[in-house]
């Protein structure tokens, strides 16, 4: 029982370290990634509309490039459909009034009915609004290579 409590707060205090090593910036663009990731997998058309510019370039990793109708078109009709995506060694570098965000998407996904296990290197290239918003410009993936 102590050693699961002395793990607990071993993690806790890892992850407060990181979260308080980032700006604010950098919190919020982590925090519109969740949101993203969340939106991915249970599609909402306003909370994807408020998380994209109007000018968005979607670009998959077999080379399909999407505007943000087309975009938020195929994951509201299933057309792209997210079963699971899970998100590793993200960073996140703010460069004036965008942000540069990198992962690793590893999920699940029934596109067209058909399954499929995702393994992406993904590139997010985010702006922050007069608002204060961030909201997604560009997005590029490419995929991981089978060993």
């Amino acid at each position: 029982m102590v050693q699961r409590l002395v793990c607990l707060l071993l993690v806790a205090t890892i992850f407060s370290l990181n979260v308080a090593g980032q700006s604010k910036d950098e919190q919020a663009v982590a925090t519109a990634v969740e949101t993203l990731r969340k939106a991915m997998i249970d599609p909402d058309k306003n909370t994807l509309d408020k998380l994209t510019c109007a000018e968005l370039s979607y670009g998959h990793s077999a080379g399909k490039i999407e505007d943000k109708n087309a975009f938020m078109t195929a994951l509201l009709s299933g057309a792209s459909d997210f079963v699971t995506i899970d998100l590793t060694e993200q960073t996140i570098k703010i460069a004036g009034n965008n942000a540069i965000v990198r992962h690793i998407l590893k999920g699940t996904n029934n596109d067209g009915g058909k399954p499929g296990a995702p393994h992406l290197y993904v590139l997010l290239v985010w702006q922050k609004q007069k608002s204060g918003e961030w909201k997604l410009l560009a997005r590029q993936a490419a995929k991981v290579p089978q060993p």
